[in-house]
């Protein structure tokens, strides 16, 4: 494989191991690379990179862990084929390191939420608004409780918007979904502390319900308002 064939990075000053990555990326990128293809061999890769052997063992390790490559014992390293959720590391790494990360992370999710409900809403039937509606009955009856759990409320309510976004069949979505439940848990808990504690539990209940009732409707243009209420606690 010639070297013309990758596209160089403009940004001398990452180190050989991030250039490799970023020129094997781009090739995907490009269309160069495949998914399903093999890559040249290690020695193929120093000679098109001017790099040493190390450079590129290290920077297949990082393509490896990111779920991009995929190392076959006696065969050699290949494109992925499909979809792996370690791809979204990077990203979400990237968010949790920025400053103001806990702001970034709310408007993620609620662009996110307003995405899958417009999606959602076409591909909603009796049977999935059914299984909605015995999720939140299981939260009415937790919060109805004397003491009702925290944290049991927030896997109740992760359960709820779970059940949504399987309606779509979209792996992807489903992991972002869950990384993005995995690194807000604390302080979802916490807004959840804050409705217990201020006596806003049948408020929590019939926010939850306009999403059902809006499924159900089919009124997309009250979800952008919807959500907004949905997220006034989780601040």
């Amino acid at each position: 494989m010639s070297e013309g064939k990758f596209m160089k990075s403009s940004l001398a000053n990452k180190s050989v191991v991030e250039r490799v990555v970023d020129q094997i990326t781009n090739a995907i990128i490009n269309g160069e690379l495949k998914p399903g293809d093999k890559i040249p061999t290690e020695p193929e890769l120093c000679e098109t990179f001017g790099v040493g052997r190390n450079s590129i063992r290290e920077a297949i390790k990082v393509l490896e862990a990111y779920g991009v490559l995929e190392i076959r014992r006696a065969e050699g390293t290949f494109i992925r084929q499909d979809y792996n959720y370690k791809m979204l590391y990077p990203i979400l790494y990237g968010i949790i390191l920025q400053k103001d990360s806990q702001g970034q992370i709310v408007n993620l999710r609620k662009v996110i939420d307003i995405g899958i409900l417009q999606v959602a809403v076409k591909a909603m039937g009796d049977k999935e608004i059914g299984k909605l509606q015995e999720i939140l009955q299981t939260m009415r009856a937790e919060l109805e409780k004397d003491q009702p759990s925290p944290t049991t409320i927030f896997d109740i309510d992760v359960t709820f918007h779970s059940a949504i976004v399987n309606v779509l069949d979209n792996a992807l979505l489903e992991s972002i979904g869950y990384y993005v439940d995995k690194i807000t848990r604390s302080t979802r808990v916490m807004a959840i502390i804050n409705v217990l504690e201020h006596g806003d539990r049948e408020e929590f209940i019939e926010l939850h319900q306009e999403i059902i009732d809006m499924l159900k409707s089919k009124k997309e243009d009250t979800i952008f308002e919807i959500v907004q209420k949905h997220y006034k606690y989780w601040k």
